[in-house]
């Protein structure tokens, strides 16, 4: 899944910089689940249960995988008040567990890089600049517009491996076709009734997967949910986190389970797997 999108790019970070959760959840070919809890990275073993760190001491939200189980991610960090700037490098860690920098320590946040892709390698990523638009970038380097929209507040978003994006835009769910054709898949999908910890709509809806059946799935972290919407737009409510947990990102694997990162009123990171039959384990 989620996606070079990060929400500080939207100015909605202050220094504090644990101000909204990751969404960064992935799996690799061999099953292992990976998952951002700002402050590392972490990996599970479905088979053994096993939890270990991947990559200690970064804070990206996004995280993404390439079909020969490449990892990457982001360090974002804030050089504090007196300077009031921000940094980053985007890591690579490979499967041989070698860890690579891909993007040097760079003042700012990071530009016509994403974290979206799809698997030809081409990346998308929200341009806020002047009015919105959905850029990509060609493996070659070639920048190009992919969609004009209209938008109106592009968050998160995930492409499949065929080029079908879909993000959440306020409160609503649309998806981008390859030919850069933009459809409203799902409209209010958004539900924001959190009050610890509190959330303003530009949280509400975070994290996005899909299915080999062309259902999306969303991180209703506003709502405590994860809602499916089906290719025609039927939104059911598939999942619900319970008190003090909220979903920021969701993974739907090809065998029909979810996995859910959730974030706790203090956040706390922990990933839910729920099967099929509705049963579900915490790790």
């Amino acid at each position: 899944m989620k996606t070079f999108f990060l929400l500080v790019l939207f100015g909605l970070f202050c220094p504090a910089i644990h101000a909204h959760p990751g969404v960064g959840i992935v799996m690799d070919s061999q099953g292992n689940v990976y998952y951002t809890d700002l402050t590392h990275v972490w990996k599970i073993n479905p088979l053994t249960r096993e939890k270990s760190v991947a990559v200690k001491n970064v804070h990206t939200h996004e995280l993404y995988l390439d079909a020969q189980d490449n990892l990457y991610g982001e360090n974002l960090w804030y050089e504090g008040e007196r300077t009031n700037k921000w940094g980053h490098r985007v890591w690579c860690l490979r499967p041989d567990g070698t860890r690579v920098t891909i993007i040097p320590a760079t003042q700012g946040f990071l530009t016509n890089y994403s974290f979206v892709r799809d698997k030809t390698g081409t990346m998308y990523w929200a341009d806020r600049s002047a009015k919105t638009v959905i850029r990509k970038r060609l493996p070659d380097g070639t920048i190009g517009t992919h969609a004009t929209g209209p938008f109106a507040d592009v968050r998160w978003m995930t492409c499949t491996p065929d080029g079908i994006l879909y993000l959440t835009d306020g409160p609503d769910v649309k998806r981008i076709l390859p030919d850069g054709k933009v459809q409203i898949l799902a409209r209010n999908v958004r539900e924001n009734r959190l009050t610890k910890p509190p959330v303003g709509n530009q949280h509400a809806l975070m994290g996005l997967s899909y299915d080999p059946a062309g259902n999306v799935y969303v991180a209703v972290f506003g709502g405590r949910k994860v809602k499916k919407i089906s290719p025609t737009g039927q939104v059911t409510v598939v999942a619900q986190s319970a008190s003090p947990w909220s979903p920021a990102g969701v993974l739907a694997d090809k065998t029909g389970n979810l996995w859910l990162l959730e974030y706790s009123a203090a956040n706390q990171a922990r990933v839910r797997r729920i099967y099929p039959d509705g049963s579900d384990t915490v790790y």
